[in-house]
């Protein structure tokens, strides 16, 4: 007799528990903040990507409820169709000059907007170079536009030249994390536009945890480090430091027409809600003025270091609001997660596959809304666990 079609999915369920890889969702009970709610009790989280504190900002509600009232709550329609907004239009613009590209185009999500990129213009005759340690995105696009697929080690750039001098592709793709969102290191961005100068080939660049934070005006990685290029293509979300949703690519003109016509996640897919690009443009406004926020997660970030340095367990050399705590094992980063929140204290135990194995972290994420206050009581209960074995 045939087996239950259940059985196999049960027993890789019970592999993933045995191998303290069994992942479970928090259901939160108030808005994204540094003080949220779990089952009734209040925590301290240092686990969200909404770095500037803006998720609950009062003037993003309040434009929320305009753009509610102005547009509805539903695009109705794909962008190519009737749902694209005079909002949407608007916002697309205004990314673009604040990133200084010629042109952008909005997307649901990051991961449609890396699908649409790439797939787009990556296909069987053309090659694709992706560090090792990219978003799970990036390395899905690659795998799902049927181009050759090249890793080289993280930020190992003679091995990425030796791939690119080898290579006899069509078209030729370098794909990387701007900000790596696990490690909270920042790509080598101008060298890899030389590389990409040398060898003919596009740089894909995700800016998903650097849009917002770094660079003047937190304009991006790109503005951080004064380097403007009709080469690359420029892709960040706006549900991270943004505070919303979506996405956005900018790019040189002609990319991004080649992406309305050709990207599959944009062509196929309802428009996402007008109303969000409304609040997005609010969003916009306060990332530009507000310096503050960005000041406020330096700091932190300073105080951070200086709280840890004496742990056994190593902070990776990020400057940035992630910031990863390394502990090795599954099961342990597990238990010291679980130690914290006994305290009332929210960081989340990374695990393979989205860490490398042997390299199971919590990640720590820094907001502007959190204190000083803070930051020395996370550093004071990790001090105490040094002893968890």
């Amino acid at each position: 007799m045939p087996s239950d079609p259940r059985s196999l999915l049960n027993e890789q369920l019970r592999g993933r528990k045995v191998k303290k890889l069994y992942r479970r969702r928090l259901t939160l009970e108030t808005p994204q903040s540094t003080r949220v709610s779990v089952a009734g009790r209040e925590y301290l989280a240092f686990c969200s990507n909404d770095y500037l504190a803006l998720a609950n900002h009062p003037g993003l509600i309040e434009a929320a409820c305009e753009g509610a009232m102005r547009y509805g709550v539903g695009a109705g329609a794909s962008h190519l169709i009737s749902g694209h907004s005079s909002a949407h239009h608007e916002l697309e613009d205004a990314l673009a000059r604040f990133v200084g590209f010629p042109r952008a185009l909005l997307f649901s999500t990051g991961y449609m907007a890396n699908a649409g990129v790439v797939t787009a213009l990556a296909g069987r005759t053309d090659a694709i170079f992706a560090d090792k340690l990219n978003h799970a995105s990036l390395n899905d696009a690659a795998l799902a536009s049927r181009a050759k697929f090249l890793r080289y080690p993280h930020l190992d750039l003679p091995v990425l030249e030796r791939q690119l001098t080898a290579s006899q592709a069509r078209r030729k793709l370098v794909i990387t994390d701007a900000v790596f969102s696990m490690d909270g290191d920042i790509a080598p961005v101008a060298s890899l536009l030389a590389l990409c100068d040398k060898y003919d080939a596009w740089l894909v660049l995700d800016d998903a945890h650097g849009f917002g934070v770094l660079g003047g005006q937190g304009r991006g990685t790109l503005a951080h480090f004064n380097i403007r290029s009709q080469r690359i293509i420029y892709m960040a979300t706006l549900g991270k430091a943004a505070g919303v949703f979506g996405a956005f690519v900018a790019a040189s003109a002609d990319v991004v027409e080649t992406l309305i016509q050709e990207a599959r996640s944009y062509i196929y897919t309802t428009a996402a809600p007008p109303l969000l690009s409304h609040v997005l443009l609010k969003s916009l406004d306060l990332i530009k003025s507000e310096a503050w926020r960005r000041q406020k997660l330096t700091q932190h970030t300073i105080a951070l270091k200086q709280e840890l340095q004496s742990l056994r367990w190593k902070l990776l050399p990020s400057e940035t609001p992630v910031q990863p705590l390394i502990i090795g094992e599954n099961d342990k980063a597990l238990r010291i997660s679980e130690a914290l929140r006994q305290q009332g204290i929210l960081v989340p135990a990374i695990r393979p596959p989205t860490v490398r194995q042997g390299t199971a972290r919590l990640r720590i994420s820094l907001s502007a809304a959190h204190t000083a206050e803070d930051i020395i009581r996370l550093g004071s209960a990790l001090r105490g666990l040094g002893s968890v074995p």
